[in-house]
């Protein structure tokens, strides 16, 4: 198995909007003033398909000087940041909590991914147990069940631009892959 490293630091460029009243007594912007509002941007943006999930914004590594001021006060800054990010990758062991589960399969949250699929197909020492809970359990009695944290080989990924988010398909077919925990986990939810 492949194991990549699925968090990057990457330096970004981005323009940040504010208005003349965020100036100091010296005329100057804050760096407090450009840093919220570039979380408040990068929270909107939420991902990229060429670097992943926006974590949490590492440095600022240059502010430029306002390059547009209209009318209404707006100024334009050009910032070069460096940020943390997730992208995960075909290849990858990771670990998600289980969201659904249904007879085709076990739907995974993964960090800020909300969407892997683990389906039946690729849990082959499962069997599907219908009911009010229902699970997949083992040959060996390990179950999968809602709230239990998986870890799996990442089969494929896929972009959804149209909600800026990232799929997956997983598979629990290798050695040392399927349920880690039981139900409750502390998983941190993003």
């Amino acid at each position: 198995m492949l194991i990549q490293d699925m968090f990057f630091e990457v330096e970004l460029q981005r323009n940040v909007k504010l208005h003349a009243r965020n100036l100091n007594k010296n005329g100057l912007v804050s760096q407090t003033s450009v840093l919220a509002c570039l979380l408040k941007d990068l929270f909107k943006e939420k991902a990229s398909e060429d670097h992943g999930y926006f974590l949490a914004v590492t440095s600022l590594r240059s502010i430029g000087k306002c390059d547009v001021i209209d009318e209404s006060g707006n100024m334009v800054f050009t910032v070069v940041f460096t940020c943390r990010t997730f992208k995960p990758f075909k290849g990858e062991v990771l670990q998600g909590v289980v969201r659904y589960i249904s007879q085709h399969g076990v739907f995974l949250r993964c960090g800020p991914v909300r969407n892997a699929f683990l389906s039946a197909w690729k849990m082959s020492n499962y069997q599907y147990v219908p009911g009010a809970k229902p699970v997949f359990i083992s040959d060996e009695l390990s179950k999968i069940e809602k709230d239990v944290v998986v870890c799996f080989l990442v089969l494929a990924v896929r972009w959804i631009n149209a909600s800026r988010d990232f799929e997956m398909l997983a598979s629990v077919d290798a050695d040392s892959l399927g349920p880690v925990s039981l139900p409750g986990s502390d998983e941190l939810d993003l």
